[in-house]
């Protein structure tokens, strides 16, 4: 990852494609705050989705977010043990290894 938050790839796609990325996080914003949840909880929401879909970039990315409106460490990784029952302990296993990643880099 680029600066530590970005992949070098998405980044790459944002400097050659302004117009796409501006929609894509305009639409993003929109989703995220037209409707009654707040963005904590909207954001585990969308872990919770990234988890089931298996996109480990999505994980880190949505682990992140969760973190900086204010979900707690505890709660993410609740979050995260939710999906056991559904994806089963493998997928879960991988989530947990994705989130401690993000984790770890913001406490340290």
């Amino acid at each position: 990852m680029s600066n530590g938050r970005l992949p070098k790839a998405y980044e790459r796609f944002a400097r050659e494609q302004p117009k796409i990325m501006r929609a894509y996080e305009d639409l993003g914003e929109v989703t995220m705050t037209t409707g009654p949840l707040d963005r904590r909880t909207a954001e585990l929401v969308k872990l919770g989705i990234a988890v089931g879909s298996r996109q480990e970039g999505a994980v880190h990315a949505h682990t992140r977010r969760a973190r900086e409106a204010g979900a707690s460490e505890e709660e993410i990784r609740h979050a995260v043990r939710l999906s056991l029952t559904t994806l089963g302990f493998p997928g879960m296993m991988a989530a947990v290894t994705w989130t401690d990643e993000v984790l770890s880099a913001m406490t340290s």
